[in-house]
């Protein structure tokens, strides 16, 4: 044998086992590339339970403003000099109660001329009566006198007016705050003397969106929480509701009252209020079973072993529940764990959670 003949034959027999080799390799591959099983992947095991109805209440919490049942700020009517001070600051008064004196020399007198006008008035009036008997008055001057006495009258009321106007009173039963002047302050009209609040029960006032609208209700329950008060809660109710929607917020002011019998809460504290619809029977799921996508909220429930996605509108929250308001109905079986793990008709192990 040539030395070619010795170096091609065992290239040739390489090549030819070589290519025996690849014509069998497809047949290999065809069991390989197979599926698992012969349905495609196995079910998912996922933890199911039964969607039921219970009593359901959306909650909502907002902020607002404490304010006292009444408040006022007391001020003078005329300009004049304080001539004395009857309350102290912080004192609880009573509806009428004097707080301040101012000087009422000027007014006094005024009020002494103008009685002594109206009684030489209705001297006048009695004698032109007499001659008016005896027709020595005209009927023109008898009116002209009972006009003078009726402006008599007028004047001794204005001044008795400005005469009272001198003491500064309590309008209601409430608690003075912090006093503003001193004895021989001369004030102004305006000028401020003190203010008045009356707190046995605070009024709270909050904004709630309106799509709260349907379950707001005069006398509606609601708790409210303030800072530096602790964990104390304050328990009231809705009093009024207002009669129109603010276009820029769209949300509607709400009032409720709170008691305050011990004086604890002081108008104008800032304060964390929570308000409780109406209870209404409504479907309730955990919250894990929710799939949220693209702003939408979905489900799967579990029909004939396979795991059908639904679409499903959500109501209010409490902590780990939701309503659900449209989608499912009591008595689906609902994936409560595993959702990531199935699709949309996949099958499914379905076992009840513990």
């Amino acid at each position: 044998m040539s030395p070619l003949v010795r170096v091609v034959l065992p290239v040739f027999v390489a090549a030819t086992l070589l290519v025996a080799g690849c014509a069998k390799s497809p047949k290999s591959n065809d069991t390989a590339d197979k599926p698992l099983g012969r349905g495609g992947p196995p079910p998912a095991e996922v933890l199911t339970i039964q969607a039921a109805r219970r009593e359901f209440s959306n909650s909502l919490e907002a902020v607002g403003t404490a304010l006292a049942r009444e408040s006022v700020t007391l001020t003078s009517k005329s300009a004049n000099t304080i001539s004395a001070i009857k309350f102290t600051e912080g004192q609880r008064v009573a509806a009428g109660t004097v707080l301040v004196e101012l000087d009422r020399a000027q007014t006094a007198a005024a009020l002494t001329e103008a009685q002594a006008q109206l009684f030489e008035s209705k001297n006048q009036l009695e004698r032109g009566r007499d001659l008016s008997v005896r027709q020595a008055l005209s009927r023109a001057q008898l009116d002209q006198l009972e006009t003078n006495v009726k402006t008599a009258e007028a004047r001794v009321a204005a001044a008795r007016s400005r005469l009272d106007d001198t003491v500064v009173r309590a309008p209601f039963a409430g608690t003075t705050g912090l006093r503003r002047v001193s004895v021989g302050s001369f004030v102004n009209p305006g000028t401020v003397i003190t203010t008045l609040d009356d707190a046995s029960t605070v009024k709270l006032e909050f904004n709630l969106p309106q799509s709260f609208l349907s379950e707001l209700v005069p006398g509606l329950a609601v708790e409210a929480r303030t800072e530096g008060l602790g964990d104390r809660v304050f328990r009231g109710k809705i009093t009024t509701i207002d009669s129109r929607i603010d276009p820029g917020t769209r949300s509607i002011a709400v009032r409720a009252e709170l008691p305050n019998v011990d004086g604890t809460l002081r108008p104008g504290l800032f304060m964390t209020v929570s308000v409780r619809g109406k209870a209404r029977s409504t479907v309730v799921l955990p919250e894990e079973a929710l799939v949220p996508e693209q702003g939408r909220n979905y489900v799967f429930v579990v029909a004939d072993g396979k795991a059908q996605r639904k679409e499903v509108k959500i109501g209010g929250r409490e902590p780990g529940q939701v309503a659900v308001l449209a989608g499912i109905d009591a008595g689906d079986t609902i994936i409560v764990e595993g959702t990531q793990r199935v699709r949309n008709g996949g099958k499914v192990i379905a076992k009840p959670r513990p």
